[in-house]
């Protein structure tokens, strides 16, 4: 699609969502999900870097405070109320992050003496770190847009909460692990298998905020990242991240786009991890029957994974581009340059998948219906990717 009309069609998902979610004046109560609403804030900021109209700016604004006011506190009905970090009114007002954000689900999270339901799991609210992640992206990518810091300061009290519940050293030994979801107080883990590429993308949102932070005219000392990010490379190192998960592919590609700019601003020394990312994420995309989903019913796919992928593959070509702008940097690692020649053969995949979530008839399935929300801002992402991906 051409660029102008994939613009049109993302202001137009994107002015949907904010009336549909509470978000636009007079839109009723707000509904905040965490990890759709930082793709949210990212694609505001985008078309105010598109349209330059400063009422997508102060959207994304907006819809950051509302998530702090929402997904910063207990919600209705818990006997809990107030901030979940416990702090008092000014306390939260001010580090309205310390405590961790709920992820918003439609049920209260599972006690601690509760039975895990595998299935009614996902439901429950909690905390999730790939959700956080997320939203410590969106926030970074606020400061890096109006330049005022407070809103990385805010990312990086969040880093530093997540850290502090979600890592740990299993008991006897001298391994550090990370917990997949967490209760929304961060006291006890609701499920404790790691999330596969959850190390990965904490050390990279934790590089991201540092480099920025660096920058910050009244950084704190305490609001170094260091330790954290020392704790992360050492959980990721000898990982093998590949996968087959279309969601993961695409966040794999997403990670590696960033990983690149950060390594061209040295922020990162080496293209190493670069390649590893790469790698890994040739298999999943060309193994047998890779593009068989696009051939099953609208009615039996989720669009938001795939939706996904098509966000990595857009970060792919941007990674093409760079690459190219920046040949010198990256020419000491001649194994970037076949993985990237292997892996451009994939594009196409990407811009089927977005023409057909495009396609209303897809879109009135109740599997879209059911997951509207983030399907739509993925579905804008993916149009307009420019507001998330570039740094």
């Amino acid at each position: 699609m051409e660029r102008e009309r994939a613009v049109a069609e993302a202001v137009r998902i994107m002015e949907s969502f904010a009336e549909l979610t509470g978000l636009a004046p007079g839109g009723g109560s707000p509904k905040r999900y965490l990890w759709t609403d930082a793709y949210g804030v990212c694609n505001f900021l985008g078309l105010y870097r598109e349209t330059r109209d400063a009422a997508y700016r102060d959207q994304a604004l907006r819809l950051v405070d509302e998530v702090h006011h929402v997904l910063g506190r207990h919600r209705k009905g818990d006997e809990r109320q107030g901030w979940i970090s416990g702090l008092d009114i000014k306390g939260g007002e001010d580090h309205p992050t310390a405590g961790g954000l709920r992820i918003g689900k439609k049920l209260g999270e599972r006690g601690p003496d509760e039975p895990l339901d595998e299935n009614r799991e996902w439901d429950r609210d909690g905390q999730y770190f790939h959700y956080l992640t997320k939203w410590m992206h969106a926030l970074n990518l606020v400061t890096r847009a109006t330049g005022e810091f407070t809103y990385n300061r805010w990312a990086v009290e969040l880093a530093k909460a997540a850290h502090r519940g979600f890592v740990y050293t299993v008991p006897g030994t001298q391994t550090r692990q990370m917990f997949w979801k967490m209760s929304t107080d961060l006291s006890y883990p609701l499920v404790a298998s790691m999330g596969h590429h959850d190390p990965l993308d904490g050390l990279i949102t934790f590089i991201q905020l540092e480099a920025t932070g660096m920058a910050d005219p009244d950084r704190r000392e305490h609001l170094s990242l260091a330790a954290e990010i020392d704790d992360l490379a050492g959980i990721c190192e000898g990982k093998d991240w590949g996968t087959d998960d279309l969601l993961g592919l695409g966040g794999l590609l997403t990670d590696a786009f960033r990983v690149a700019q950060l390594f061209v601003k040295g922020d990162i020394e080496g293209s190493d991890t670069l390649r590893v990312i790469l790698d890994a994420s040739l298999p999943g995309l060309r193994y047998p029957g890779r593009e068989n989903f696009l051939h099953v019913p609208a009615r039996f796919r989720l669009a938001f994974r795939e939706l996904g992928l098509s966000i990595g593959f857009n970060a792919l070509e941007r990674l093409e581009s760079l690459i190219g702008e920046n040949r010198e940097a990256f020419a000491a690692d001649r194994d970037i340059a076949i993985l990237m020649k292997t892996l451009r053969k994939y594009l196409p995949l990407g811009e089927k998948i977005e023409a057909f979530w495009l396609d209303p008839v897809n879109q009135k399935t109740d599997a879209w219906k059911e997951h509207r929300d983030i399907n739509m801002v993925m579905l804008a992402t993916s149009l307009a990717p420019d507001g998330f991906l570039t740094l």
